[in-house]
């Protein structure tokens, strides 16, 4: 029988790299939706998902280098690894994340209930990548 799928030591790696990169992107991605929900700037619901998918990934890179940067990684280095870590993976877990909005609220709507399920969603999308990713190349952000 094949072990590949069943390393504990590399879902636990996977889960806090996956962790991190959840957090960095919901920042910037419920950041977004927040600012066009509170404010009287109105533009489509799309066009708020695809902001809000782009901020998502600009803080998630910025808290990667931060990260990497504590761990004594020179800026460059830190910057660098953190630009180069899976678009796939951030994508997938920006998509989920607002599509599970749009799916529970039929727009760009942040309520207290749909914030945990969008982040749970957010999470386990992407791991199943993250942990092969890790597994087979030895690739992580941290």
């Amino acid at each position: 029988m094949n072990n590949f799928w069943f390393c504990k030591n590399t879902w636990l790696r996977a889960m806090h790299n996956t962790k991190w990169c959840l957090i960095g992107c919901s920042i910037g991605d419920f950041g977004t939706i927040a600012f066009f929900q509170y404010t009287d700037f109105s533009i489509p619901t799309l066009s708020i998902f695809i902001l809000a998918i782009i901020n998502g990934l600009i803080t998630s890179i910025i808290l990667e280098t931060i990260l990497l940067i504590r761990q004594k990684f020179p800026f460059y280095m830190a910057f660098k690894t953190a630009i180069g870590m899976s678009f796939i993976s951030m994508l997938a877990m920006e998509i989920a994340m607002n599509l599970t909005d749009y799916l529970l609220t039929g727009g760009a709507i942040l309520t207290w209930w749909v914030i945990p399920i969008a982040l749970f969603f957010g999470f386990i999308t992407p791991l199943p990548y993250n942990y092969w990713r890790l597994k087979k190349w030895g690739k992580s952000c941290h």
